[in-house]
């Protein structure tokens, strides 16, 4: 059951990346704010332990950080749906928990900053970016994936 939740929390959490992405390209539309490479340069810290310079522009491997740790992130979030986790709350929740996750590997790696030391409207950008992936996540995940049966009395949203 919960592996069925997992799954279709990653099915879910694809969606909230691409709903992320399409966020993301439509503020820079308005600001000018180039692409970031900190996903790729962070999987390469992490796949081979060097830290890449900060001129280095993998799309590839960007691609595969971005959406690997949408999916990955996003399972998490399926098994919260199961467990009665579900609705705003859960989102909202889930939002930090996006957050902790990119900047745990971004900061364990040495691949990036602490948030407290950006700008505010790159702090801004971020937590909005999130959110966006966190709601839409969530919503899709609580309607694909059923509370579980033990759950079903103790529903809140």
């Amino acid at each position: 059951m919960l592996g069925r939740a997992a799954l279709r929390g990653a099915l879910a959490g694809l969606a909230g990346t691409a709903a992320m992405t399409a966020a993301t390209k439509a503020e820079q539309q308005v600001t000018g704010r180039p692409d970031s490479y900190v996903p790729a340069r962070t999987l390469t810290a992490l796949a081979t332990g060097r830290r890449p310079p900060g001129s280095e522009r993998p799309l590839l491997r960007n691609h595969l950080m971005h959406w690997g740790t949408g999916a990955a992130v996003g399972a998490l979030r399926g098994v919260w749906s199961a467990s009665g986790l579900r609705g705003w709350r859960g989102s909202a929740w889930f939002t930090s928990v996006r957050l902790a996750t990119d900047q745990t590997l971004e900061n364990a790696t040495g691949v990036g900053d602490p948030p407290w030391t950006w700008s505010r409207r790159d702090q801004v950008v971020d937590l909005a970016g999130k959110a966006v992936y966190s709601f839409v996540t969530g919503a899709v995940a609580d309607a694909l994936v059923p509370l579980a049966p033990d759950r079903s009395h103790r529903t809140r949203s």
